[in-house]
C-alpha cells in the first residue's frame, strides 16, 4: 500500500490531538504502521502514545544543539504504542518568531534524514487549531498530506473553523493533490448534532466519516497519559475509534470542498435552532431603550 499522508485539523480545544492518538492507536492495532507529527507548539500530539507529558520537540532540540543539522533521527523520533513512530515539530518561545516554522523545520528535517520509510502506511500530522496561515497551512500548502480531516462538533464556532479550512484547502489543491477527506464529530452532545454535521459535510460536498460520542472514559484515560485503546480496549468507546479507523483506512471520497459563506452557516445554525432567528428590529437597541 502506499504511504497515506493525513493531517488532522480543526478548531482549538475540539479534541484533536485526542482524536488523533485514539485513532492512531487503532490503526496500530489493525496491523498498520503509522508515524504521528505533531505541528503544535504545546507538542502534546504524542503524550498518550509515549505515556509522556511532552516529547522533546525538534525546535528545542536543535536550539540546544546550535542547529537542525546537528540532530540525528533518533534524537526526535521515538517509538510509543503499536510501534507509532512520534515527533514532536515544536515551535519557538511564546511572542518570538513565528510558531509555523517549527512546522516547516521537522517536515523537512524528517524527509531529509529518510523518517518517511517504505514501510509506512500512514503519516498523521495533528495541526494547531484553526489557523491555516504560514505554516500550519504547510501540510496542504507543499504538497505534505493529501488527506485532510477536520474535527468539528455542533458547535457553531467548531462549525465556523471547518468552513475556513475548506477555504485553505480550496485555495491549495489546485495547485496540488490536497483533499478534504472528511469531518469527525467529536460529539459536544448539542442538539441534532450528528444531522447538523451530515447537512454540513453535504454542504462542503464532503462525508461526516464517523460520529464519535462523548464518554468519559476517554478522560479517565488521559489521565494516566494513555490511549482508550489502550487503557480499556473493550470500551464501547474504543470500539468507535476502530470503528474509525476502518473507514479511514477503505475512505476513497476525496474532494476539493465547496465553502459556504457566513451567511449560509448562520441559516443551517438557525435551520437547526443553534442560532435564534435575526429580528433585525433589536440590532443597536441598548436595555434601556428596549425597556421603553
Amino acid at each position: 500500500m502506499a504511504l497515506r499522508q493525513c493531517a488532522i485539523y480543526g478548531k482549538g480545544g475540539i479534541g484533536k490531538s485526542t482524536t488523533t492518538q485514539n485513532l492512531v492507536a487503532a490503526l496500530a492495532e489493525a496491523g498498520k504502521k503509522v508515524m504521528i507529527v505533531g505541528c503544535d507548539p504545546k507538542a502534546d500530539s504524542t503524550r498518550l502514545m509515549l505515556h509522556a507529558k511532552a516529547q522533546n520537540t525538534i525546535m528545542q532540540m536543535a536550539a540546544d544543539a546550535g542547529s537542525v543539522e546537528d540532530l540525528e533521527l533518533e534524537d526526535v523520533l521515538k517509538t510509543g504504542y503499536g510501534d507509532v513512530k512520534c515527533v514532536e515539530s515544536g515551535g519557538p518561545e511564546p511572542g518570538v518568531g513565528c510558531a509555523g516554522r517549527g512546522v516547516i523545520t521537522a517536515i523537512n528535517f524528517l524527509e531529509e534524514e529518510g523518517a518517511y520509510d517504505d514501510d509506512l502506511d500512514f503519516v498523521f500530522y495533528d495541526v494547531l487549531g484553526d489557523v491555516v496561515c504560514g505554516g500550519f497551512a504547510m501540510p496542504i500548502r507543499e504538497n505534505k498530506a493529501q488527506e485532510i480531516y477536520i474535527v468539528v462538533s455542533g458547535e457553531m464556532m467548531a462549525m465556523y473553523a471547518a468552513n475556513n479550512i475548506s477555504k485553505g484547502i480550496v485555495k491549495y489543491a489546485n495547485s496540488g493533490g490536497v483533499r478534504l477527506a472528511g469531518l469527525i464529530c467529536n460529539s459536544r452532545n448539542t442538539d441534532r448534532e450528528d444531522e447538523l454535521i451530515t447537512e454540513l459535510a453535504k454542504k462542503l460536498g464532503s462525508q461526516m466519516i464517523h460520529f464519535i460520542p462523548r464518554d468519559n472514559v476517554v478522560q479517565r484515560a488521559e489521565i494516566r497519559r494513555m490511549t482508550t485503546i489502550e487503557y480499556d480496549p473493550k470500551s464501547k468507546q474504543a470500539d468507535e475509534y476502530r470503528a474509525l479507523a476502518n473507514k479511514i483506512i477503505n475512505n476513497d471520497k476525496m474532494v476539493i470542498p465547496t465553502p459556504i459563506t457566513m451567511d449560509e452557516l448562520e441559516e443551517l445554525l438557525m435551520e437547526f435552532g443553534i442560532l435564534e432567528e435575526e429580528d433585525e428590529s433589536i440590532i443597536g437597541q441598548t436595555a434601556e431603550a428596549e425597556a421603553v
